[in-house]
């Protein structure tokens, strides 16, 4: 199959990256060389062993790889140098601006202080600009965990409010709906923060989920959500309100052998502020340039419908009105060359 411009017109494409795990960026050489650097054993010696550790066939198998493979993340040095190993990938996909989650329980439960964390993480972001990039952190909690650790996690991250803009929910949906979240994304909001939610693809009761985010908690964002197409009374909800969704095609592929690509498609047609990112791109090998160049190529999508995907991320990027007129600019002088 074919589509209507090259991986290389994608990659020079200006775009912000919506949805990306800082933690899904570890890539085998960093895992091993980290897990050396601080004396601990991941069960594999060589890059090639870590790779094809990096194998699962639903959410719930990816999250019994994912997770262990942290333990490498010890330092304050370690967090910050995953970051910048990710900015320099982002360069080359042609990624303007990034919007970063993390996931301090998955550190915090194993010792690990959370001034370590987002001070590691905080230090990548602030040097984006040397990669022309500029960054910023949502602190993500873990959904399979109770609602009073996700309480007690934003309590202790407030006095370092000024190193994140928002915040987001991940981690297996099963049996953990966004209701369960409510009170602490209310006392994000009270402290001015974005929220955001996972409504992870073909999940039970994934409309009701998708409806509690929208209406009753009221989120900035949706992550994945294309099971919206389902219910037209919610899509017309999301468009009245500007309500983006950031998908996730290739990680999509991975976990339900769907990229959701008739979905994606379905939602830009009419004209829903959908945007294609990485998710954890270590792990399902595709950056944002390769998700959105898989997309086109398989769902035949125009030149005009991939310019409306990077012209998508900007406008429901957390950033000033002037910024995203700046970027979407730039978006209009790289398509007219």
């Amino acid at each position: 199959m074919t589509t209507a411009v090259s991986l290389d017109f994608i990659k020079g494409l200006p775009k912000a990256e919506l949805h990306l795990h800082l933690e899904g960026t570890l890539e085998p050489d960093l895992k091993l060389k980290l897990a050396q650097k601080n004396g601990i054993d991941i069960g594999q010696t060589t890059i090639e062993e870590v790779t094809e550790s990096y194998k699962f066939d639903s959410l719930p198998s990816f999250l019994n790889v994912y997770y262990p493979a942290m333990n490498v993340l010890q330092t304050e040095e370690d967090f910050y140098e995953l970051t910048i190993a990710y900015l320099k990938k982002a360069q080359q996909q042609g990624v303007k601006h990034a919007e970063l989650f993390f996931d301090p329980q998955a550190h915090t439960s194993r010792g690990i202080p959370f001034e370590t964390i987002i001070n590691g993480y905080y230090r990548g972001v602030q040097e984006g600009e040397n990669y022309g990039i500029s960054a910023a952190l949502i602190l993500c909690f873990l959904r399979d965990m109770s609602a009073e650790s996700a309480e007690q996690t934003l309590a202790e991250a407030l006095p370092y409010k000024d190193k994140f803009i928002g915040v987001g929910l991940d981690s297996d949906e099963k049996g953990n709906p966004p209701s369960k979240f409510a009170a602490v994304f209310q006392t994000a909001q009270q402290n001015g923060l974005k929220r955001t939610m996972h409504c992870d693809i073909d999940q039970e009761n994934s409309i009701e989920h998708i409806r509690q985010v929208i209406e009753d908690i009221q989120v900035d964002r949706i992550d994945h959500g294309t099971n919206i197409v389902e219910n037209q009374e919610l899509v017309d909800y999301v468009n009245e309100h500007s309500i983006g969704l950031t998908t996730c095609p290739v990680s999509n592929g991975f976990v339900v052998d769907d990229m959701k690509g008739k979905e994606i498609v379905e939602l830009l047609n009419q004209g829903v502020k959908v945007t294609v990112n990485s998710d954890d791109p270590a792990y399902f090998q595709s950056y944002i340039a390769d998700d959105m160049y898989a997309l086109a190529t398989k769902y035949h999508l125009s030149k005009e419908q991939i310019i409306q995907l990077a012209k998508n991320s900007f406008e429901i990027a957390w950033i000033s009105e002037e910024d995203k007129q700046t970027y979407l600019a730039a978006i209009d002088r790289y398509t007219n060359e």
